[in-house]
């Protein structure tokens, strides 16, 4: 029996890196993994544990088929290895960091990929993106209006039987990685709720 590929997706300033990081300490002796993208981003940036590649690098993954998923966005490339098919095959479970845009081909891929959206109220993802400091205000301003078309994107009813599940991260840590550990490792009741 294959396993479940979870596609977790969200804005910048949600989160997801805080969520996966915890994550993966708890799933610690069950059948499931939490992939590592591949990013051309240095290994010394802060936030999500990757796999770091040059754009030349990355592209001799791309030639030599390496990637299972991949994509281009906000002038990076990601991706997720082949590795997950052999996991999957296994019948392991595996949660992967995707993105919103992508998703549609993500679909295309993996029909019966379980879509995890993670969200928090707009107010809570502008307070994060400016106490990071990396961006302007400008350019928070822009991402704050493409969060809601890209959100559009991830509730639109694929016709696959996988609801996206929702996981709102606006109080604690503890209390988003309690709903998403719940969604990944009980997912009968997902497919019954979803």
């Amino acid at each position: 029996m294959k396993g479940t590929l979870f596609y977790l997706m969200g804005p910048s300033g949600v989160g997801k890196d805080t969520l996966l990081n915890t994550l993966r300490s708890r799933l610690e002796g069950k059948s499931v993994i939490v992939a590592h993208r591949y990013i051309t981003r240095p290994a010394s940036a802060t936030g999500e544990n990757h796999v770091a590649l040059s754009k030349k690098e990355f592209q001799k993954h791309l030639v030599a088929n390496s990637f299972a998923l991949h994509w281009h966005s906000h002038d990076k490339n990601y991706g997720i290895g082949i590795e997950i098919n052999n996991w999957l095959n296994q019948g392991l479970s595996v949660v992967i960091n995707g993105s919103r845009a992508y998703l549609p081909q993500a679909r295309e891929l993996y029909p019966d990929l379980q879509p995890v959206l993670i969200t928090a109220p707009e107010n809570i993802i502008a307070e994060r993106l400016h106490a990071r400091q990396r961006e302007t205000k400008n350019e928070i301003l822009h991402r704050l209006h493409r969060n809601t078309e890209l959100n559009d994107i991830c509730t639109i009813d694929c016709g696959c039987g996988r609801q996206t599940a929702v996981v709102i991260n606006d109080s604690t840590i503890e209390s988003a990685v309690d709903h998403l550990e719940a969604l990944i490792c009980n997912e009968e009741l997902l497919l019954q709720h979803g």
